[in-house]
């Protein structure tokens, strides 16, 4: 087993025991099993796969770090939505909004902003689609 942390800036997500994780590292995907060698690596933005038992939960997450010594392992990360947080038709709605934007603007700071809440959109529906594969 292993000691997971997920921690954001305005709180802790998650602290408990777990068989695995899945993570977005910015060299690719890595699983975290129990007994992993010592690692620190840079997140992207991506899904979280965690794994307990015969329960697998997801969480969009926002880039940082993962760190473990083979018996914990810590991610901080700018933001944490668990699969439970999020609302299906409110991201639908974000994601059009920014793709509008998106084709709309002509400001490249403008068309930055558009296109981060365009990426946080699509690795919501990412987990959303997790969830409904696994049901």
């Amino acid at each position: 087993m292993l000691k997971l942390k997920i921690i954001t800036p305005e709180k802790s997500v998650l602290d408990r025991e777990v068989d695995s994780v899945i993570c977005q590292t910015v060299e690719g995907e890595i699983t975290i099993l129990p007994r992993h060698i010592p690692l620190l690596t840079l997140l992207r933005e991506g899904v979280i796969t965690v794994r307990s038992k015969d329960k697998e939960e997801y969480f969009s997450a926002g880039a940082g770090y993962v760190e473990t010594d083979g018996k914990t392992v810590r991610i901080l990360i700018s933001s944490a939505l668990g699969q439970n947080d999020l609302d299906e038709k409110k991201i639908t709605e974000v994601k059009e909004q920014a793709e509008k934007l998106l084709h709309e603007q002509k400001d490249s700071s403008d068309r930055k902003k558009a296109f981060a809440v365009l990426r946080r959109a699509t690795i919501d529906l990412k987990v959303l689609k997790k969830i409904k594969r696994r049901a």
